[in-house]
């Protein structure tokens, strides 16, 4: 409807206008005192977000005719907004260089943050003066040439609206996401970046502290629905989870203040109970007011602490601004507040022309005095509001000693974006007297009516404008109509006990930047809320999981909010809140703490170390035994005891078992090729020689018995072809197979990983597995065949019988090879290695003592007993 009246308005019939003595009839409904304008021969205009007043409710016929305010509430920060534009105005009427021979004016207008008054306002500057009539020159027309305006996102729609018909460029100051798409091909040129790159910087904020359980207080409108709808999946593909989302509602008249409210305090519980310590706040001007009520309410409610408890991060539309009946409220509980502000410099100057503003010497400003009274908490004498400040004002209070809350000396983001586009405007007029005065645009010139209707015209200057202002900024537009912005400067709200509030600027975001150089913070100079105790504030879900353990996500909760486990071994995590564990290489291992990964040291069984010094030690000791009972033999080989157990066969044992004895010492220091190779295939070969040769003697044994029987068929194959067909034809099976093995898949160096946690273990693997068990398995065979003839030849009555003697040793044989199988399969490593070496040490042993040291005792301590006749005498009794 509101729309559909401007337009009726705007179109309204020709004959509305009586002309008697150069003026118009028509009377205007409404009078306003909260405007401020000074007399140019070019007008911009301007709608300014300063006084709020709170309306009783109205129904449409009662719109033209009046409008009952209560008492006018002035957001006194905003008066800057209105000195911003004619700080710039001076300047530009001072300047010789910049449209001389041309005097700017400008008149600004109050929203009362109403669509209703917008729309009026817009229709009054660009009506007659003093005569609420657009379209017709009834009197001297104002030539309104841009406009600025407004702060908030509906206020710049309104305008825009009604500019359109007319082609006049206007220049927004205020932030939205609904802007973007709702002023598209209407005359708009925006002073701020678009909001979207704004979330970035909230976005790298919040991760730069680490905060993951974060609340989100939106405006109740559309423009907090896009927010909402964009920030979101913003955050939670970025591990960032919302505790609550509550909406910051509108105050829009007297009768729905209380109701309101009351909804309010409500959805302040929620964000007081909340354990989310950081709260992003999307809202107005008017929002941090909003804020100021609800915790207000809520003391009784909560203890300081709680309220004081909360960081806030707010958004560019927002600032720390009170009404005069907030003044002595508690401040503190924003304490460290973080705020995005749009890049900001200090023109020269500016603070000087705001501590000379006097409301008794400016004229034309109809905003100073409800200003100067809430600003400073006085009254003019003929003040209308009756006995509202029991102080006088006596137009001698100072600017520069209101609090940061009430009133800025310095320049705020939105008073630089007002300056800029002012300026904006005057580079563009500028330009434009420069085209219709150029010597070489004689034509144009023709058609260029610079005073009478310069606003069309303006548009393709505005886009091309580019200037360095007083700052020292560099001022243009991109082809969208959007500022070329740097980005935007974070600032740290401080109150401190005595009601003062300060702000500092502690880092900036960098919109054009790479990811990781966006965000630029000083953390040395933030003041955070005093619960925190100056410390960087937690705002999780859960207790971060230290390095050693990963998140276990818990059913039903947001995935921001898990428990933690510690890793598994072998698998670390080096960083806190880790999804899953990370293992650790082959070649490392994981410490006590499961946080970090450690080389693993490289070892082998080396000569130098206990086990191996045992190891050598025996197989020097044994074979020193061994080679000590071959010289007995060799020594004594005449002897009868000796001749009587076949000395070549005896030989032959002995020097295999010297050589099992030896081969141990292919299993101790660094694996290589050669010794791999040798080791199980000499090891195969030896002692399947020994074992042949034991087979043989318990052959030999049986078949001399077997001989001596009268008519013995046996008697032929008594002798030594026997013995060494029995060795040759089994040691060559097992060569056989040993051969088969190198040529397949010969055993080689490898390095074990796996089997001792801290170290990498060099072995020699076997290669061929099945290889080595036939091998292992064909020298068993034959030890239990050796075993099973000398068990049946054991009580065969002839002196020189050593058939028990073997069977014994067998038995120690066969008991020590079948203890290894499941032992050797069961360790790894150096134990594997150590367990071979013990078996091979063990099994030659028990036929080394088994089978010689009852002979040794015979040949060394009972001589007189190693005598033939002496063995005849024993038989024959």
């Amino acid at each position: 409807m509101v729309p559909l009246m401007v337009l009726v308005l705007v179109l309204m019939d020709q004959s509305m206008c009586r002309v008697q003595d150069a003026r118009c009839t028509i009377s205007e409904p409404l009078s306003r005192i909260h405007k401020y304008y000074q007399e140019g021969d070019l007008i911009i205009g301007g709608i300014a977000s300063l006084i709020y007043a709170i309306s009783e409710m109205t129904d449409f016929s009662q719109l033209l005719n009046y409008m009952a305010y209560n008492m006018p509430f002035v957001l006194t920060n905003h008066y800057q907004h209105v000195l911003a534009t004619a700080f710039a105005v001076k300047e530009i009427n001072e300047n010789l260089q910049l449209l001389p021979n041309v005097t700017l004016g400008f008149h600004i207008w109050n929203s009362y943050f109403s669509a209703r008054e917008t729309y009026r306002a817009t229709v009054e500057l660009l009506s007659t003066k003093n005569r609420f009539h657009p379209n017709y020159k009834c009197d001297f027309q104002k030539n309104l040439i841009a406009f600025t305006g407004g702060l908030e996102a509906e206020t710049s729609l309104y305008i825009a609206h009604v500019l359109a018909i007319y082609k006049i460029p206007q220049l927004t100051y205020g932030s939205s996401s609904i802007m973007n798409d709702k002023l598209s091909g209407l005359s708009v040129y925006r002073m701020v970046p678009n909001e979207a790159t704004q979330y970035k910087g909230v976005l790298h904020l919040i991760l730069h502290f680490r905060w993951t359980w974060i609340g989100l207080l939106v405006v109740e409108d559309e423009r907090g629905e896009r927010f909402q709808q964009a920030l979101v999946p913003l955050f939670l593909q970025n591990g960032i989870c919302l505790a609550f989302i509550e909406k910051i509602l509108q105050v829009t008249s007297l009768d729905y203040y209380f109701t309101i409210m009351e909804a309010g305090f409500e959805k302040f519980d929620v964000v007081m109970g909340s354990k989310a310590n950081a709260v992003v706040i999307y809202g107005d001007s008017e929002s941090i007011s909003y804020v100021r009520w609800c915790l207000k309410v809520l003391e009784a409610e909560f203890t300081a602490a709680v309220l004081k408890g909360k960081v806030y991060i707010t958004t560019i539309q927002m600032d720390f601004v009170s009404y005069y009946y907030q003044r002595n409220w508690e401040k503190q509980n924003l304490h460290g507040t973080i705020s995005f502000r749009v890049h900001t410099n200090q023109p020269p100057g500016f603070q000087q022309f705001l501590q000379s503003r006097k409301p008794l010497w400016t004229a034309g400003d109809g905003f100073i005095r409800d200003f100067w009274e809430q600003a400073f908490l006085c009254q003019f004498s003929d003040s209308p509001l009756g006995e509202e400040f029991d102080q006088e004002c006596t137009g001698a209070e100072k600017l520069e000693n209101l609090p940061g809350d009430v009133f800025e000396i310095s320049m705020t983001g939105p008073s630089y974006s007002i300056y800029n586009a002012v300026y904006a405007v005057a580079h563009a007029l500028h330009a434009l007297q420069l085209s219709c005065n150029g010597h070489k645009r004689r034509m144009e010139r023709k058609k260029c009516h610079f005073f009478s209707q310069p606003s069309w015209q303006l548009h393709r200057f505005l886009k091309s404008v580019s200037f360095n202002n007083s700052a020292g900024d560099k001022i243009e537009f991109d082809a969208s109509g959007e500022v070329l912005a740097t980005g935007y400067d974070i600032i740290n709200w401080l109150a401190f006990p005595n009601q003062s509030v300060f702000k500092v600027k502690i880092g900036e975001v960098h919109l054009e930047a790479p990811a990781n150089h966006t965000l630029t913070i000083h953390e040395d100079c933030i003041s955070w809320n005093s619960r925190f105790n100056q410390t960087r504030p937690i705002s999780v879900c859960s207790a971060s999981c230290r390095p050693g353990f990963r998140k276990k996500m818990k059913e039903g909760e947001p995935f921001c909010c898990y428990g933690c486990i510690s890793c598994p071994e072998g698998k670390i995590s080096n960083q806190e809140d880790m999804d899953e564990c990370i293992s650790c290489r082959e070649d490392e291992y994981s410490n006590m703490g499961q946080n970090q990964c450690i080389p693993k040291n490289v070892t082998f069984l080396s000569y130098g170390e206990p086990l191996g010094i045992i190891s050598v030690t025996f197989v020097l000791s044994l074979s020193s035994i061994t080679l000590l009972v071959l010289g007995i033999f060799i020594k004594h080989h005449n002897t009868p005891i000796v001749k009587a157990n076949n000395r070549n066969l005896t030989y032959s044992l002995l020097v295999c078992l010297l050589l099992c004895f030896l081969c141990g010492l292919l299993f101790v220091g660094q694996p290589q090729l050669v010794s791999c190779l040798l080791q199980q295939v000499i090891f195969g070969m030896v002692f399947s020689v020994a074992i042949s040769c034991v087979l043989a003697k318990t052959v030999m044994v049986v078949l001399a018995f077997l001989s001596i029987k009268p008519g013995s068929s046996l008697r032929k194959w008594v002798g030594k072809r026997v013995g060494n067909a029995i060795v040759i034809s089994c040691s060559f099976f097992q060569a056989a197979l040993c051969f088969a093995w190198l040529a397949t898949f010969p055993p080689f160096p490898d390095a074990d990983l796996h089997s001792e946690t801290e170290r990498i273990v060099l072995e020699c693997n076997v290669g061929s597995v099945a290889m080595f068990y036939c091998v292992l398995g064909y020298m068993g065979f034959l030890a239990i065949v050796s075993f099973v003839v000398a068990f049946l030849a054991r009580k065969l009555p002839d002196s020189f019988n050593e058939a028990k003697f073997i069977t014994f040793s067998l038995l120690v044989f066969c008991s020590v090879w079948l203890s290894f199988v499941p032992t050797y399969l069961s360790t790894r490593g150096k134990s594997m290695v150590a367990v071979e070496i013990f078996s091979i040490l063990a099994s030659s042993s028990g036929l080394l003592g088994c089978i010689f040291s009852p002979k040794c005792y015979l040949i060394m301590l009972r001589p007189e007993l190693n005598d033939r006749e002496h063995l005849i005498r024993s038989k024959g009794q």
